[in-house]
């Protein structure tokens, strides 16, 4: 009986420590959700973000720029396989359909942090500010995973 009741109070003081789901951030007809990091390994300079992009409007939006004080450079990328070669390469921006949220996740597109000012530590929060050509700027607030992780902690499964 009592190791059932130790049993029951470590799970509740486990559950009491996990960080609270992320919050969704709105512009216009846009709603920003999942964002993610992963923390630094070792000395990288760089550092990614990860989100999904809801467009509840009757008009296609493009993310068109983003920005950080936790980078000196922040652009937008995608991942392209050439051959058994992995790449990254700048997009110009990311277009957001009504009603087709676009997911920036590892292996596809992605926010990409340049020229870190401090390596990302896991369970921090970092600011993105993510601008869209016609809803404008929302600041959103990325939590910092494991060194390699493939999902946030947050994510949403359908």
């Amino acid at each position: 009986m009592k190791y059932g009741l130790f049993a029951l109070m470590l799970v509740a003081a486990l559950g009491l420590t996990n960080p609270a789901p992320a919050a969704d951030f709105s512009v216009g007809d846009l709603t920003v959700s999942n964002v993610w990091s992963r923390a630094s390994a070792g000395g990288a300079k760089n550092g990614v973000v990860y989100l999904m992009i809801a467009n509840k409007g009757s008009e296609t939006d493009r993310l068109v720029k983003a920005s950080s004080p936790a980078s000196k450079m922040v652009s937008l990328h995608t991942t392209k396989m050439e051959g058994d070669i992995m790449k990254m390469e700048p997009v110009e921006a990311i277009a957001v359909e009504p009603g087709k949220p676009v997911m920036l996740k590892p292996g596809g597109l992605h926010v990409m942090l340049m020229g870190l000012k401090a390596p990302l530590k896991e369970g921090e929060m970092i600011a993105v500010t993510l601008t869209f050509e016609k809803a404008g700027s929302v600041e959103v607030k990325s939590m910092v995973g494991k060194v390699g992780a493939m999902e946030g902690h947050t994510m949403k499964h359908n």
